[in-house]
């Protein structure tokens, strides 16, 4: 019965925080996860499935619900391009809650971010172990490719990402970013 409760709550939460974000439910958006001038590096939305439930009384009950939680302030350091303070805060997150694949992707891409490719596909992993390989994932994924200059994989993974889902703006996006940078022969800086 409790457990049913804690669920409902959780539910609860989470769709009004999906109606505060005027329905938009990628994290790229929040985090601005962006390459100037394109809709570019879309993430993984929340799921309930992957949320952590607080389990000591006063915390909140969804983590990132909080402004001040690790979740929240790596978001913050992320928009901010503080990609290091990012990388910490997103690191203590997915230290603390393990199964939250928010906060495993937005460390992945903290680690894109400070060029640390090896960590970056440990924390993808991390988060495809909990919410699979998702739309969000696999988008992120041929961006990191790209920001390597390894097309090949870049364009594996974004076509696999545009058969899941063919009107994605963030997978399209990118497939015309890696078109173009292709086309100039380097990587993303």
């Amino acid at each position: 019965m409790r457990i049913g409760t804690i669920r409902i709550l959780v539910l609860g939460v989470t769709c009004l925080w999906l109606a505060g974000c005027n329905a938009n439910t990628n994290l790229s958006e929040s985090l601005d996860l962006k390459t100037p001038g394109a809709d570019a590096y879309a993430s993984v939305p929340p799921a309930d499935d992957a949320r952590e439930v607080a389990s000591q009384p006063g915390e909140p009950a969804v983590l990132g619900n909080d402004p001040n939680d690790d979740l929240s302030v790596g978001k913050k350091n992320y928009r901010a391009k503080n990609y290091g303070m990012a990388e910490k805060s997103f690191r203590r997150a997915a230290e603390m809650h393990p199964r939250d694949a928010e906060a495993w992707l937005g460390l992945a891409a903290s680690y894109d971010r400070l060029r640390r490719f090896d960590l970056a596909d440990r924390a993808y992993d991390q988060a495809i172990g909990i919410v699979g390989p998702t739309v969000e994932i696999l988008n992120n994924q041929g961006y990191s490719y790209m920001l390597r200059g390894d097309y090949r994989r870049a364009q594996e993974k974004l076509a696999t990402a545009q058969r899941k889902d063919p009107r994605n703006r963030f997978v399209l996006s990118n497939l015309q970013l890696l078109e173009e940078s292709s086309a100039r022969g380097k990587g993303l800086e």
